[in-house]
């Protein structure tokens, strides 16, 4: 374990850093280098200072950290599920948080009871889903995944139905927060403090989540409680889900290809899985915002649409080398 940590940190920190540093340099106007050590140091110019600190901090701030939650709660689903392509969406949060916040905009509440709506949202989307599939007795991972997958079919079905009766003048934003929007993200704070804690919370069960990543029944032979293990992950994962949908939109693939790639990459050690994914996480969406910003600049696009163009080849590439 020491040495895939260590080695999974001395690949990831930089390469975080490095993706914060792009994010801050990068955009409709491009900052060299020096200008941006300048800013750093506290010597930069009025028009730097201002784009550097209050636009572009803020946002690589929070889509970092938003990829962080979505990397660390597919890594804790995928255990949960003990299937290596299953999706902190597959049980339908982000279904359940877009209800919550398409209805928040048409009633014209603020930015910040939208969020709050999303996060409601995910909530009850994770109390619906784990009600059905417990039912009377206890749930399987594949009733799990089956109820979340008709859930998440209702919720689609609701957002059509309020994207097809919303006023024209609101479809816009509507449809650029179902799609992942890190513009709005203002206060990146409240979603670094849930990604550190859950993430120093989870390290101490790593052990017990290799166990449990073999099977129920070996890991209850093992001395595992399996069902509270169990329920605090999928707790733990709607949570941190929320909270990233809350952040930033619905923003689809980071929670997929980034545990399966680093498991290719470091093994299969949770210990190491965990963290490398909140890092690999939050490398993957700041980049993808950066390129959202640039590619038609001074137009932005969606970060989810970036997302999705990046995870699809890279998900389908990940596939194959796992046959």
């Amino acid at each position: 374990m020491t040495r895939s940590f260590l080695l999974a940190t001395a690949v990831l920190l930089p390469a975080s850093l490095l993706a914060i540093l792009i994010a801050l340099a990068f955009g409709s106007v491009a900052i060299a280098p020096a200008d941006l050590l300048a800013v750093v140091a506290g010597d930069g110019s009025r028009l730097h200072d201002t784009l550097v600190l209050e636009l572009r901090l803020p946002r690589a701030l929070a889509a970092f950290a938003a990829g962080g939650l979505l990397g660390l709660a597919g890594a804790l689903m995928q255990v949960l599920l003990r299937n290596p392509l299953a999706d902190p969406y597959v049980l339908g949060l982000s279904g359940g948080a877009s209800v919550g916040a398409l209805l928040a905009m048409l009633a014209g509440l603020s930015m910040f009871s939208v969020s709050l709506a999303a996060f409601a949202g995910a909530l009850l989307s994770t109390v619906i889903v784990f009600g059905l599939a417990h039912g009377t007795g206890s749930w399987t991972p594949t009733r799990l995944l089956l109820t979340g997958v008709v859930v998440a079919a209702g919720w689609g079905a609701m957002i059509s139905f309020l994207l097809a009766v919303s006023p024209t003048a609101e479809l816009p934003g509507m449809l650029y927060w179902l799609m992942g929007d890190v513009s709005h993200a203002r206060n990146p704070y409240p979603a670094w403090i849930v990604l550190v804690l859950v993430v120093l919370l989870a390290l101490p069960l790593g052990r017990t989540l290799n166990v449990l990543a073999r099977g129920p029944m070996q890991a209850a032979a093992l001395g595992v409680a399996v069902r509270p293990v169990e329920w605090s992950i999928y707790i733990a994962a709607a949570l941190i889900t929320a909270t990233a949908v809350m952040q930033v939109g619905a923003v689809g693939f980071v929670g997929l290809i980034v545990p399966h790639m680093l498991r290719l990459i470091f093994g299969n050690d949770q210990r190491v899985i965990l963290p490398a994914s909140a890092l690999g996480g939050g490398i993957l969406l700041t980049l993808a915002d950066t390129l959202a910003r640039t590619m038609i600049a001074p137009e932005q696009l969606p970060v989810g649409v970036i997302t999705a163009m990046l995870g699809v080849p890279v998900f389908l590439f990940l596939l194959y080398r796992s046959r």
